[in-house]
């Protein structure tokens, strides 16, 4: 009798984890909104048939209803990715994204913008970020988690790098709304073609490399001795900490880039939108250094470590940023360490979801996490232009987010017993099975 052969299963990781950076290149506009919500300020200043008529406190707004939009539309998109696919999720994604930015193409209405780019673009945002990180995940072992989210999740960080250039050109020579249609359309392609790359591992499928750790390795989690649902999750004291300390990582980040060109405005004039191409680059590689590092020495200590950081970097930003003496080399190397820190909370808090609750459930799971990073950026950008509105500066924004975050890095030692005691439980594990 002959033995029959298993079929050789082609790993698609990598094709599959470069696809996700991809359509997060595409959907990382969302960085760029301070170089949009220049143009508006100038529209409103100069008046005229067809100008833009917002209220200053309100400038924000588009951007903070992105953010909030796209981190709960990550649970039902995570749903979706779960059930349906990557590929299908990341297909919806495209669609709306580009719907979005067309349809703000058309107006110059306050409520239509808040729909279009907040709502629309921000659901579409939800669907294919979600869709990117989980089946990249599923190809490969569990020591390169933190190798491999922080790599998807770094196209995003690095999109304002050519963003941010490139609309500057176009509201140079076409207007914002002529910009907006080429975004709308443009990012409909891009990320409804890369869609198609994007596939889960067929059911079975085991990475190569999946070796047990020993018993005195210092490396993060590997893959949790039991898979938890979103009900379970929600229950845990790891969640609500994790959550929190989201709120607070993301938060502080998102402030400052909704802002920053308009931080920069007074020493850099018209070169303001360098400062957030640069701050892209930290971005990224926050995301990719912070993965490598959470690998090697466990996801709490990164990320305590960042934390620390990010609020010594607030506290810095006061006497910086908008002064019209600042250095520029000085405001490019502080909104580089802010996009660096901030760009570690997206590749550290997908890699403890995945450690701490397994990968059936990641997508809805991470989805209920991100919550956090929508709910963060929504209250801190929107205190944030409220707060310059009445106050003309920026100094009370950084002082409160500098608190938060040392009240972050406070919370996140105690995610270190929650990581401790799952290390020992896979330990003993290995140990009854030797």
């Amino acid at each position: 009798m002959i033995e029959k052969k298993e079929p050789r299963i082609i790993n698609k990781g990598w094709r599959v984890a470069f696809a996700g950076a991809g359509i997060n290149l595409a959907l990382g506009i969302l960085y760029t909104w301070s170089i949009f919500k220049g143009a508006i300020v100038k529209s409103i200043e100069a008046g005229g048939k067809g100008a833009f008529d917002w209220e200053l406190a309100s400038l924000n707004d588009p951007y903070a209803v992105c953010c909030m939009v796209f981190a709960f539309a990550m649970i039902l998109a995570g749903k979706c990715q779960d059930k349906l696919g990557p590929r299908i999720t990341a297909l919806v994604g495209g669609i709306l994204v580009g719907l979005g930015f067309i349809w703000i193409s058309q107006t110059t209405s306050y409520a239509a913008w808040v729909v279009g780019f907040g709502v629309l673009a921000g659901t579409g945002i939800g669907f294919g970020y979600s869709s990117a990180t989980p089946p990249a995940l599923k190809w490969f072992p569990p020591a390169k988690t933190g190798l491999i989210a922080g790599l998807v999740v770094s196209g995003f960080g690095l999109a304002s790098f050519y963003i941010a250039p490139l609309a500057k050109y176009l509201l140079g020579v076409w207007g914002l709304q002529n910009a907006m249609m080429f975004f709308g359309i443009a990012f409909l392609f891009a990320v409804c073609g890369l869609s198609l790359l994007l596939t889960n591992p067929p059911k079975g499928y085991v990475p190569e490399e999946t070796i047990p750790q020993s018993a005195g390795a210092k490396t993060a989690l590997s893959t949790p001795q039991v898979e938890k649902g979103a009900s379970e999750m929600v229950k845990t004291g790891a969640f609500l900490k994790l959550w929190f300390v989201y709120f607070v990582g993301a938060g502080a980040g998102l402030m400052v880039i909704g802002s920053v060109a308009g931080m920069a405005k007074k020493s850099m004039g018209d070169a303001a939108f360098v400062v957030v191409a640069i701050m892209a680059v930290g971005n990224a590689g926050g995301r990719i250094v912070a993965g490598i590092l959470s690998d090697r020495i466990g996801r709490s200590a990164t990320l305590i470590i960042m934390l620390l950081f990010q609020a010594i970097l607030m506290f810095s930003c006061i006497p910086v940023m908008g002064s019209a003496g600042a250095s520029a080399f000085v405001l490019v190397v502080l909104a580089t360490f802010i996009g660096f820190n901030y760009g570690t909370n997206l590749s550290l808090i997908p890699s403890f979801t995945k450690d701490m609750w397994g990968l059936k459930n990641f997508g809805i799971n991470y989805g209920i996490v991100f919550t956090a990073w929508g709910v963060g950026g929504f209250v801190m950008s929107r205190l944030s232009q409220m707060l310059k509105a009445e106050s003309g500066s920026f100094a009370s924004s950084f002082i409160f987010a500098g608190i938060l975050l040392l009240v972050g890095a406070v919370v996140a030692l105690t995610l270190r017993s929650a990581e401790n005691q799952q290390m020992a439980t896979e330990v003993n594990a290995l140990k009854d099975a030797a």
